[in-house]
């Protein structure tokens, strides 16, 4: 029978950890500046969610006449009729709010990546940063700013030379039936895509730029291209991010009002074409909330705000939804 290895080591000690010399212990004793911190934090967290509850109950009680009155059939009716009809339907508006996003979306998606993935992988270096501070400054820029600009420089331009060309070419199509004027659906979706592309163009820049090396390296070594390692490496990897700059973009679309109400015409009507005057919801709220006719009209356009809410909460859960989905992608390159 030998005696052990280690002479201080006792067999009954088995496997226990050496003891921590007093000298090296670390004093974890809470202490009021803890508290406080954490309190103070919990309290900014609740005071948060509280103010986002608060907002809706105002908005459900400042609507409860025209919630009680016309009850779901304000989410059908196309009709928006004040006193003495007291007749209200946000379906016109509804359509307009979604289109105009999606074909702000639609011209700005291609624009933003475009630029996101120019400046992370194409541009110089010492071209990033000059062109990365633009593209953040025009994310400042007030919104009635670009409402103005449209007005003075966009519809001239769509009225003469751009809305012609498209009737010329693709009226067949019916998408640009009517009288070409430039104050319409057309030329508000423009604008938001102008102001979509600052914001969707930052945030997927960062994404982008957050793409191991390793992982676009290794695709070249396998003799991919430039292409395809942006379509098979950089986009897979980066989509959560990208895919949270196009929610945000989508975001500011649905709530735009400024630069809306000045360059789609304000008709209340389901359009007929890209070319038809329209009205979103929140340029319906600007237009009437101080001429309202009573209480009822007031009520409606309450709801309205309720209705654009309910949207753009529901389209912020669908993203996440697909974020979560994503994140099997975050770890690496999925073949």
């Amino acid at each position: 029978m030998g005696s052990p290895a280690n002479p201080t080591e006792s067999p009954a000690a088995g496997n226990a950890p050496p003891e921590v010399p007093p000298a090296q212990r670390v004093n974890r004793a809470p202490v009021l500046g803890d508290y406080f911190f954490s309190t103070l934090t919990g309290i900014a967290a609740a005071a948060v969610v509280g103010l986002s509850l608060l907002l809706v109950a105002v908005l459900v009680y400042s609507s409860r006449s025209t919630l009680s009155l016309f009850g779901p059939s304000f989410l059908w009716t196309t009709v928006w009729r004040p006193a003495p009809a007291n007749v209200f339907g946000i379906v016109p508006a509804a359509e307009d709010t979604l289109l105009t996003s999606a074909l702000a979306l639609l011209i700005g998606i291609p624009l933003s990546l475009g630029s996101a993935i120019f400046l992370t992988q194409h541009a110089p270096t010492w071209l990033r940063a000059p062109i990365g501070q633009v593209i953040e400054l025009l994310a400042a820029i007030p919104s009635i700013v670009f409402g103005f600009w449209g007005l003075i420089v966009l519809v001239p331009f769509e009225r003469y030379r751009v809305e012609p060309a498209l009737q010329g070419t693709l009226g067949w199509t019916g998408l640009f039936n009517g009288t070409p004027i430039g104050i319409d659906i057309l030329t508000a979706s423009l604008v938001l895509s102008i102001m979509t592309v600052p914001t969707i163009t930052a945030i997927s820049r960062d994404a982008i730029a957050a793409v191991p090396r390793s992982q676009k390296e290794a695709a070249l070594s396998l003799g991919a291209t430039d292409w395809e390692v942006t379509r098979t490496v950089v986009l897979p990897y980066s989509q959560g991010g990208i895919a949270a700059g196009i929610a945000l973009g989508l975001g500011r679309a649905l709530g735009e009002t400024m630069a809306v109400l000045l360059v789609i015409g304000n008709r209340f009507a389901i359009p007929s074409s890209l070319f038809s005057q329209g009205e979103t919801i929140a340029s319906l709220i600007a237009n009437d909330f101080t001429e309202a006719s009573g209480p009822l009209e007031l009520s409606a356009l309450i709801e309205a705000g309720l209705v654009l809410l309910l949207i753009t909460l529901a389209i912020n859960l669908a993203a996440r939804a697909y974020l979560a989905r994503s994140q099997v992608h975050e770890g690496g390159f999925e073949g």
